[in-house]
């Protein structure tokens, strides 16, 4: 029970922080008018409405049968390779035991492959009520606002910090499978290898996962004209005769 009532509370406590993240790395890409931004979504939010079971959590198996259901979003930019995201995860052993369970958070962008614009993940959006409840992501993000869902596969480093014992680091993969999706990218899902060694959790089971592209310059403010009247740095006008 306190263990449970440990983990409640570092999840509450992370969804705070993710979106005071999130929040930030919005002002300040919006600034950035030369870079393309993404903002992801892992087996969580408005992907959990679609009514398909297997949507969340998204689950990496390794060949033992243990595996790692993960949930979670953020935000990176490609131009300085920064990255803020978090979420949760389950260790499971191969009969379904919970052996591990606590939050994770993304340190390093790796690399990312676009496979393009994705027009058909539209739908998710529009059907997707507001978010709320324990899930972690976004709140409803309007079509017309900017962001143009895109398939791509990314890569994070990620530190793992269970509710008890030790933080973990590891690579963790996000595979979205839509627009170009090359042959070997068919199946999304997620995939998680220790860094050191060890079990690698490679078995795409289930999940789905989104980015988000915001173009460069839709962030781009346009400075407003000041009239002559409001200018006070123009010379007197000369009195008439």
């Amino acid at each position: 029970m306190q263990n449970k009532s440990a983990f409640s509370t570092l999840t509450v406590a992370w969804a705070a922080v993710l979106s005071l993240m999130l929040f930030s790395f919005a002002d300040s890409a919006a600034g950035q008018v030369n870079s393309a931004n993404y903002t992801f979504v892992v087996a969580s939010g408005f992907l959990c409405d679609s009514g398909d079971s297997g949507s969340c959590p998204a689950i990496a198996k390794s060949a033992n049968g243990d595996s790692y259901e993960i949930s979670g979003a953020g935000a990176f930019d490609l131009q300085n390779k920064s990255v803020r995201a978090a979420g949760t995860f389950n260790h499971k052993s191969t009969n379904g035991n919970m052996l591990e369970t606590g939050v994770w958070t993304a340190s390093d962008l790796i690399s990312f492959d676009s496979y393009g614009i994705a027009p058909s993940a539209f739908m998710h959006m529009q059907k997707g009520p507001a978010l709320g409840g324990p899930q972690i992501g976004f709140t409803r993000l309007p079509v017309s606002s900017g962001p143009l869902p895109t398939g791509g596969l990314a890569t994070f480093r990620v530190l793992l910090t269970p509710v008890s014992g030790m933080t973990k680091t590891a690579v963790l993969q996000v595979n979205c499978a839509r627009g170009k999706v090359p042959d070997e990218h068919q199946v999304e899902g997620v995939r998680l290898a220790f860094e050191g060694g060890g079990v690698a959790f490679d078995e795409e089971v289930s999940g789905s996962t989104l980015f988000l592209l915001t173009r460069p310059g839709t962030g781009a403010v346009p400075k407003k004209r000041q009239s002559p009247e409001g200018d006070q740095n123009l010379p007197p006008s000369e009195p008439k005769p």
